[in-house]
């Protein structure tokens, strides 16, 4: 797959729309757009990778160093009781878009989290807002701050 092709290739180089929560030379976090829960997002490297298997492991410990920091904002800004953060790599494991990224997802007790596919595509205003939420939790935590 080209980069052309790959729609977080268009969205890392803003050819594709995006409501962005953090962004670095190496890698960007964005909500998606059919969230599992509110505040569902995606970090991503920034080159194109398939899997998490061709990536230099370089690279893989700053998309988790992003990957806490954005947890923690997600968590605090959605009020949810833990977070779920999954990677899938290769069809066969569920990936369904070919380029590397990580889900954070909130999660609140007692409830079941719909699969992939049962959930409506968001509408771009609401993630918007919430994506302009979890950036103010997420400064404190680029600064080292304790909100």
């Amino acid at each position: 797959m080209n980069s052309d092709s790959c729609v977080f290739c268009r969205i890392c180089r803003k050819r594709a729309s995006g409501s962005f929560i953090y962004e670095d030379a190496n890698v960007l976090a964005f909500l998606d757009t059919i969230p599992l829960n509110e505040g569902h997002t995606l970090i991503v490297p920034r080159k194109h990778y398939e899997t998490i298997l061709e990536v230099p492991e370089e690279l893989v410990a700053l998309l988790y160093k992003v990957v806490k920091r954005v947890a923690l904002a997600v968590k605090e800004s959605t009020k949810a009781d833990g977070i779920s953060i999954t990677q899938q790599n290769g069809k066969a494991a569920g990936q369904e878009i070919p380029h590397l990224h990580i889900h954070v997802i909130p999660r609140y007790d007692g409830q079941r989290l719909p699969r992939f596919g049962e959930v409506p595509e968001a509408n771009r205003e609401k993630l918007n807002q919430v994506a302009a939420d979890i950036r103010l939790h997420l400064q404190g935590h680029l600064t080292g701050k304790i909100i």
